[in-house]
């Protein structure tokens, strides 16, 4: 079983605490990837997971896992965004693994990772417009603005001049060739992370419009949610967390410190959460065996069934 070692599921034992499984139980797994979630919810208790995914290079691996539980695991391909469409039946748990999977990371083909070389594409659904469209078609003000807003690269202005000046020589085609012309202009300092991890954070973000998807999946697995069902996400960097932290705030219960002598008549019907966790994170030991850990977050909401935020 090599090939699934390579594929960690990150903070699974938070994640299966955070949903509470029960037997009998419906959950979805909306982010399947490689399947590690959703294998590990099927081996936990005796329940049924139904799987999303927009990358039709999974549906592979989906068949495999079908094949061993058959009438206890089903597949939808599509963007969790659009959850209300491809599933009906209301869920005891919901589970994100946001971002890009290890799986796509390692293919570079996919033109995800600056580490391999392959052609600029970045798109999680294989279709659209991809990550050379943005290179080399839009001006160097809206390249500088994908930069900045999404992956808060404050030399956002200088290194899509450089794109600009270089792909009017040629057509800049390859990760490795993107990846050179940011560190021709951000110099890494030691201890740093690439410099060109920014830059392919935000062209990633822009390609997918993830922020937009993960907006607009939340929402939508709230409302397929049962009344004491659990909303878990795993997010990895700030604008996913500052999305997910809103999300939650927004739509929960305040924690009220009122005197115990003053009556309180308090209506909970209208929040959508009783409860919601703070941030956890992972063990010192998880990001010893899997570094893609480091830099993940866990929250998870209970949807509301009257209960006070407590």
């Amino acid at each position: 079983m090599p090939e699934i070692q390579k594929h960690i599921p990150v903070m699974i034992k938070e994640v299966i605490q955070a949903l509470d499984l029960k037997d009998g139980g419906v959950y979805l797994d909306a982010t399947f990837g490689f399947g590690g979630y959703s294998r590990a919810i099927l081996e936990a208790e005796k329940c049924k997971v139904i799987a999303v995914d927009r990358d039709p290079n999974v549906c592979s691996r989906a068949e495999e896992i079908k094949a061993q539980y058959q009438d206890r695991f089903d597949f939808k391909q599509g963007r969790f965004s659009n959850i209300d469409d491809l599933v009906s039946e209301p869920f005891d748990g919901v589970v994100f693994d946001i971002g890009v999977s290890s799986m796509q990371l390692d293919e570079a083909e996919r033109g995800f990772s600056f580490s391999k070389e392959g052609k600029l594409d970045m798109r999680m659904s294989c279709e659209g417009k991809s990550a050379y469209d943005i290179i080399n078609t839009y001006t160097a003000d809206d390249i500088a603005d994908i930069l900045y807003q999404f992956g808060e690269e404050n030399k956002s202005r200088q290194i899509a001049r450089k794109i600009v000046e270089k792909r009017s020589e040629k057509p800049i085609e390859t990760t490795t060739e993107l990846a050179d012309i940011v560190r021709s202009v951000v110099y890494k300092k030691f201890g740093d992370t690439d410099p060109a991890t920014k830059t392919f954070q935000a062209i990633r973000i822009a390609v997918n419009d993830e922020l937009f998807e993960l907006e607009e999946g939340l929402k939508a697995a709230a409302r397929i949610l049962k009344e004491g069902g659990r909303l878990v996400v795993v997010d990895f960097h700030s604008l996913e967390d500052r999305i997910v932290k809103t999300f939650f705030k927004q739509n929960s219960i305040k924690k009220e410190h009122v005197s115990r002598y003053k009556a309180v008549t308090k209506n909970t019907d209208n929040k959508l959460f009783s409860y919601v966790s703070k941030a956890i994170l992972p063990s010192a030991d998880e990001i010893k065996l899997n570094p893609r850990a480091r830099s993940a977050k866990l929250r998870f909401a209970v949807k509301n069934k009257g209960e006070k935020n407590d």
